[in-house]
């Protein structure tokens, strides 16, 4: 129940923040947090955000990227540090961020264009302009010819596309993405892959991405954090300098992650090692 009260509020977020604060638009400073087991999930973490960037977070399971995600939108509280947008702190759901998550969680009843409107209209935005703001948020996506139907009558690929579209329509300062295209088959996440990148440079949002996959964390992001294994913990900061628009065999993008592997399977036999246990083959599915 309090998840999908935060849920709910993270759709009704008010609108960005104006930029020129002269702050960062996220900053997270020495976060952690404990699972009630008493085990810890991330230890002490510290990543900025500008405006305008997009951020991937990449890491073996259990490496705390989603519980990291999940306090920045405010539906987690850390047990240490803060984090702050536009110099004030997150204390909760909304204020200028959306997200986006594994799973399209389109409510079923709703057209699709309702499904877009549901946070304008828990924000009380006037029915014509949530109309229209619909519509251009699903023509951002090419989705605007199937505004109509109901999310059983679309695919997993368009069912994501509509749930960036419920994003985006917020005009979010800050849009938070959880391994939103891990549950769908390569060639579909390629193409999102390619719409994704033609949105981002069409609205600039600040970004924050979790992903497995260290291709789609690399192909995407302009900085990449590397996080190790539970508990979790930045490993290493990459700058991913190619320009847009990009494809997924530039050979820089694959020197990043060829270096991101390689220091996942280190620390996998490094561990193995320790442990006296064959080291996980987890590795291989995050290539990409």
């Amino acid at each position: 129940m309090q998840m999908l009260r935060g849920f709910r509020a993270l759709l009704a977020a008010p609108d960005a923040v104006p930029s020129g604060t002269g702050f960062p638009a996220l900053s997270v400073r020495g976060v952690s947090k404990r699972y009630q087991t008493g085990a810890d999930a991330l230890t002490e973490t510290s990543i900025d955000v500008a405006e305008g960037e997009f951020v991937s977070l990449v890491g073996p399971s259990g490496c705390g990227k989603s519980t990291l995600l999940g306090m920045i939108a405010g539906l987690l509280a850390p047990d240490t540090g803060a984090i702050e947008l536009d110099g004030e702190r997150v204390t909760g759901p909304g204020g200028g961020r959306a997200m986006v998550f594994q799973d399209a969680a389109l409510m079923p009843w709703l057209s699709v264009r309702h499904n877009v409107e549901y946070g304008l209209r828990a924000q009380r935005v006037a029915r014509g302009e949530r109309r229209d703001r619909a519509m251009d948020a699903l023509a951002m996506v090419h989705l605007e010819h199937v505004a109509d139907r109901h999310p059983h009558e679309l695919s997993g690929g368009m069912r994501q596309r509509v749930a960036i579209a419920r994003a985006l329509v917020l005009r979010p300062r800050v849009l938070l993405m959880d391994e939103p295209f891990s549950a769908l088959d390569a060639q579909t996440r390629t193409v999102l892959h390619e719409e994704l990148q033609r949105i981002y440079l069409e609205t600039r949002p600040a970004v924050v991405f979790v992903t497995h996959n260290l291709m789609e964390a690399a192909f995407l992001a302009d900085t990449v954090y590397l996080l190790s294994s539970g508990p979790g913990r930045i490993v290493k900061r990459y700058t991913v300098d190619v320009d847009r628009p990009r494809e997924e065999r530039d050979p820089r993008l694959t020197e990043i992650r060829n270096d991101m592997l390689e220091r996942m399977r280190d620390e996998a036999h490094a561990k193995a090692a320790e442990t006296g246990r064959p080291p996980l083959a987890a590795t291989s599915a995050a290539a990409g």
